[in-house]
């Protein structure tokens, strides 16, 4: 069951900017992981539904949350279905992301009263998916549309909250970029997670990564 209702993580995906996007086969590494990412200001989290048996690293991690990151809030992502959208509710996921919108998905979602934040990659589906109550849409993938694309979309339809993934850099440039388009937070994978930073669990560069994205991003928006 989620420990967070549908406002407070909304909430705090705009406040902060940024979630992290992580998956690992590991649950000891996905703790520490998220535990450095906890200490680096990080308080929403996405673990992406991949690899076999990943629902049971996320209930692992789940459980870690709750009592050694009371503050975090943990979702799931890569979802495609309702039934795997209603295993992870059932694990705690206090949000639902996937790659594609699924009617189907949002009614478990939305009985539930837990955002689902679906993949579009066009202006029909965002408004097809905000219908479904879905108040956060992701733009997706970030580097095929680009922030061009957030930009044209909220021309026609400002009230639009949108997140991006894929693409998303660690850098000013790319992040000013991307907020001055118009979203409302980014996610980041592979590029705040660097492969031989996780082989060699140097979880203090992963705190420091975090902090310097959320710094960029306080930075942006003061600018703006």
């Amino acid at each position: 069951m989620a420990r967070f209702n549908k406002i407070q993580v909304i909430q705090t995906m705009s406040e902060t900017g940024m979630i992290p996007v992580f998956r690992h086969h590991d649950a000891e590494t996905a703790k520490q992981v998220m535990k450095a990412c906890y200490a680096g200001g990080v308080r929403i989290f996405e673990f992406t539904n991949r690899g076999e048996f990943a629902h049971e690293v996320f209930g692992e991690l789940s459980r870690f949350a709750a009592a050694e990151c009371k503050d975090m809030i943990l979702g799931v992502g890569s979802i495609v279905d309702a039934p795997t959208a209603s295993l992870y509710i059932q694990l705690g996921a206090n949000f639902v992301v996937g790659p594609l919108f699924n009617p189907d998905v949002a009614k478990v979602a939305n009985r539930r009263l837990i955002p689902y934040i679906p993949g579009c990659g066009s202006v029909s589906e965002v408004g097809l998916a905000q219908e479904a109550g879905c108040d956060l849409c992701k733009v997706f993938p970030g580097d095929v549309l680009g922030p061009n694309f957030v930009k044209g979309l909220k021309a026609p339809m400002p009230w639009s909250l949108l997140m991006v993934t894929g693409g998303v850099k660690p850098d000013e440039n790319n992040l000013k970029a991307w907020f001055e388009a118009g979203v409302t937070c980014v996610g980041m994978g592979s590029n705040l997670f660097p492969k031989e930073v996780i082989a060699a669990r140097d979880w203090n560069l992963i705190t420091e990564l975090c902090k310097n994205v959320l710094n960029i991003i306080k930075y942006i928006r003061k600018e703006s």
